[in-house]
Formats: C-alpha cells, sequence, structure tokens
C-alpha cells in the first residue's frame, strides 16, 4: 500500500509523533522526521470527546493526502481510506481498518484493496503507545513488524516521555503516510482510555531505538 514513493523511505526510519491541543487537549498531530522536519500533519477542530466521521492527514504544506472516512452503520466499527481528499462520495477507498474478533476485541485488521494478498494485524495496546503493524500476506517471509508504536525516550536523559509524543518507527519501504493514517484511526477507537483487552504481549518498548 503506497500513498506516495517519497515517503517510502530507503532505511529503518523512527518518526515522532506529537498529539498537540491547540485549543482542546488532543485535537491534532503533528510528524517529524529525524531531521526534525515537519512531514505529516493533522488538524483537528472540536472537543476530542466528540466522534469525527471523517480526517484528512497532510503533508507539511496542508496538501490532503489521506482521507478517513468512518463507515456507518454497522455492527462494528470501521474506517475506510482514500487516497487525497476525498471531494466525491463515488470515490472507491483504497484500504479498510476494523476490529476482528477472531485475532482479539481489540486488535485491527486492515484491508487493502486492490491487492487481495494484501493484509494487516494491528496488536497491542494503542492507549499504552505499544503496537505493531504485521503485514499477514504469504508472500511477507518476514516476522519483523512493517511499523511499531512505542513510547518515546530521551535520548540525552534516557526519560521516557509522556504518551503525547511518541514514535512511529518503519521498516524500510514501508509507506509513512499510510502507517499514520493507521494511527489517526487508531486514535479514534482507542484514544487514550486503557483497556484491560487492548494489551497484548507486545512490547515494543523494549527495543532500542534513537531519535
Amino acid at each position: 500500500m503506497i500513498v506516495d514513493e517519497k515517503f517510502c523511505f530507503k532505511e529503518a526510519t523512527n518518526l515522532t509523533v506529537h498529539k498537540t491541543s491547540v485549543f482542546f487537549p488532543g485535537d491534532g498531530f503533528i510528524v517529524y522526521h529525524p531531521n526534525r522536519e515537519i512531514i505529516f500533519r493533522f488538524d483537528s477542530y472540536g472537543p476530542d470527546s466528540e466522534p469525527k466521521d471523517e480526517l484528512v492527514l497532510m503533508d507539511a504544506t496542508g496538501k490532503g493526502l489521506l482521507t478517513l472516512h468512518r463507515k456507518k452503520p454497522g455492527l462494528r466499527q470501521r474506517w475506510e481510506g482514500f487516497l487525497g481528499e476525498r471531494k466525491e462520495d463515488h470515490q472507491d477507498p483504497v484500504f479498510s481498518v476494523y476490529r476482528s474478533s477472531i485475532i482479539g476485541p481489540s486488535n485491527l485488521v486492515v484491508e487493502v484493496f486492490g491487492d487481495p494478498g494484501e493484509e494487516y494485524h494491528i496488536r497491542g495496546s494503542y492507549s499504552q503507545r505499544c503496537c505493531t503493524i504485521c503485514n499477514t500476506s504469504l508472500e511477507n517471509s518476514s516476522k519483523e513488524p512493517a511499523a511499531v508504536i512505542k513510547r518515546k525516550v530521551d535520548p540525552s536523559t534516557h526519560v521516557m516521555l509522556g504518551k503525547d509524543v511518541f514514535w512511529l518507527c518503519l521498516r524500510p519501504g514501508f509507506d509513512g503516510a499510510f502507517a499514520m493514517g493507521l494511527v489517526l484511526v487508531l486514535d479514534q477507537i482507542f484514544g487514550d482510555s486503557a483497556d484491560v483487552h487492548d494489551v497484548r504481549e507486545v512490547d515494543p518498548t523494549s527495543e532500542d531505538s534513537s531519535s
């Protein structure tokens, strides 16, 4: 799943995600490349407690990269992703994200349209910033996750930062815009509310990384 080739980095890359609060707590995100330049942003005006049905992930200039739309009605919460800013109802989605009781009530399945062999599972606890995004396709022989969400540690003091600043660690070639779109969906579904069923065996915080 590729949103834009320029966000598919040749080397493993750790993006710093900052959950901002300009007007209300947690109403946006700013994402920084390791060179400290802004690479993505998301702005939402309104209380974080209010459900949002459409989100637009933008690049640093404000260009819409992905539109995430909450699909209703339905028995399970499902989001669909569209390339760019969706302006027409008949535009086809490129992927969908939904909860799966098969892999656990707090885990998500990401189905990529147009490629029936490409599917991802998101496991872990987003509320604790401890998740993995794994490619489950048969062609994917690697056991390593495509991306990891984990708490950020200040490299100078070795102190773990608060949950409003965290790492989005990408494997080489995995599209950062796609990964950040999944973060926006996770934030809408789980937010910062701790859920005992939202904690799995995954512990990405045990891995060493640097900014």
